[in-house]
């Protein structure tokens, strides 16, 4: 089994975490409701920083939570960890074994805070330090790049979301996620395809904004760790405040552009560097202006909710990384340097 084999497992891995877990989901859902949160507190490295971006857009619009990404070295080297009173503590890992991430989850348990580990370990360290926990049932994963246990965080965070919420509308919607998912993993030759345009790709930009912004982190982490891309994330506001001066003709911009909220000024962004300065682009959407302003188009299943595309988005991003990898010769089962689980402190 390897990180091909992975990303396919997703539609299946995506149902069964639905299926298995969603009771649970609702109870912890229930519990965290008899504590005063005032706000949410979210630790997590590498992918799964990517995931707690996404938590900040949902579980913000959606639950009316302010979220705040964690500093842990305020708690490992500085030993001055900011006062967390009514805050819910999330943990976000694949491995539970950071040990920065755990002494986030200690200190909210010393000051009387609830604690949610979000896992695919539910023996690790980091679940043992939560009052909380919940599995993502990914199975394991022996790539070295996240796939399947990325998605499977998305997937759990929406799940908590729906039932902090108690939306049976927007439960509906979740279980459609496996099928749009496995109609993404249908762009696999395609996106072959489109890999060997940029066998010789090293630099290049990743657009993204809402709930997408996770997307397009996750998108240049992939490009980074796999083909040795220097790939820069931005949200599209952002990049027109400086970093758009980088492009000229020919520059390679990747952009995650699914219709919602803040799909008409994204648009502009990607009018502005396809017409002006006559960038590269590669465009993920289900909207057609969108992907007609691309010279490689990647189209995404229709009818997707805005604040689900995150979870199905990323699908063909991933299989895009897996055959540029194989494209430019590199072995996709051992990129260099980095190892599956790292142990920060």
């Amino acid at each position: 089994m390897g990180l091909y084999s992975e990303i396919l497992e997703q539609p299946e891995v995506l149902s069964n975490l639905l299926a298995r877990q969603m009771k649970e989901v609702e109870r912890i859902a229930s519990a965290l409701r008899q504590h005063e949160i005032r706000y949410v507190f979210l630790a997590a490295r590498g992918t799964s920083d990517n995931a707690g971006r996404y938590a900040n857009y949902l579980w913000g619009a959606y639950n009316r939570l302010p979220l705040a990404l964690a500093t842990p070295s305020l708690f490992t080297y500085y030993h001055r960890p900011p006062a967390l009173s009514q805050a819910l503590v999330v943990g976000v890992s694949q491995s539970g074994q950071s040990p920065d991430i755990v002494s986030v989850l200690a200190e909210g348990r010393r000051n009387g805070c609830p604690t949610l580990a979000i896992t695919n370990n539910p023996h690790s360290p980091l679940a043992e330090e939560a009052d909380y926990v919940l599995d993502i049932c990914a199975g394991q994963e022996k790539a070295v790049a996240a796939t399947k246990t990325y998605t499977a965080e998305l997937m759990a965070i929406a799940m908590l979301s729906v039932a902090l919420a108690g939306d049976r509308e927007r439960l509906k919607e979740l279980e459609s996620v496996p099928l749009w998912a496995q109609q993404a993993l249908k762009l696999d030759e395609h996106l072959q395809r489109i890999s060997e345009r940029y066998r010789f790709l090293r630099q290049c930009v990743v657009l993204g904004r809402g709930f997408n912004y996770s997307t397009a982190f996750e998108f240049s982490l992939k490009l980074k760790e796999l083909t040795y891309t220097l790939a820069e994330p931005y949200s599209s506001a952002d990049f027109m405040h400086g970093p758009i001066a980088m492009v000229e003709q020919g520059f390679p911009v990747m952009a995650v552009a699914p219709g919602g909220a803040v799909f008409d000024g994204l648009l502009e962004v990607l009018r502005k560097v396809r017409v002006e300065e006559n960038a590269d682009l590669l465009v993920i959407s289900d909207r057609p202006e969108a992907l007609e302003l691309a010279q490689s188009r990647v189209p995404l299943p229709g009818g997707i909710p805005e604040w689900l595309t995150p979870i199905i988005s990323i699908i063909p991003a991933q299989l895009f990384c897996y055959h540029l990898t194989v494209t430019k010769g590199f072995d996709p089962e051992a990129p260099r340097v980095i190892r599956k689980v790292t142990e920060t402190t």
